[in-house]
């Protein structure tokens, strides 16, 4: 999967990278060994000149993939929150989009992240 390639104003890319970006957010789960039905995988195809986002919301970690429109090379934020009702969260932390292509390497930049969280075991 080509992640830069850009969405905007291509529905068959778009499409793609919803569809592969869910199925990369959901070995990332079993990555982290994420409970079922303790998050939630949301995708928001947004207007035809975005990305849109695909979501990961769990308990205590939201991770939202989308290609940003600065064309920088942020498209997995990644930060902490208080539950699945929390969607603004901890600090902001950023990630490649290629790292979609190396889950363990993104499960270990979620576990990192979810170690800033407050009252969170340093050696999770």
């Amino acid at each position: 999967m080509d992640w830069y390639a850009d969405c905007s104003y291509h529905a068959e890319r778009k499409r793609r990278f919803h569809a592969t970006a869910r199925a990369r957010l959901r070995q990332l789960v079993a990555e982290l060994r994420l409970p079922a039905g303790r998050f939630d995988l949301r995708s928001n195809q947004g207007g035809i000149a975005v990305s849109g986002e695909i979501t990961l919301h769990g308990e205590q970690i939201y991770v939202q993939v989308c290609q940003p429109a600065t064309r920088a090379d942020t498209g997995i934020l990644i930060r902490t929150c208080r539950d699945r009702r929390d969607y603004t969260g901890g600090a902001n932390h950023f990630a490649p989009l290629s790292l979609l292509d190396d889950i363990p390497a993104l499960a270990a930049q979620v576990r990192a992240v979810m170690a800033t969280r407050p009252g969170a075991s340093r050696a999770a």
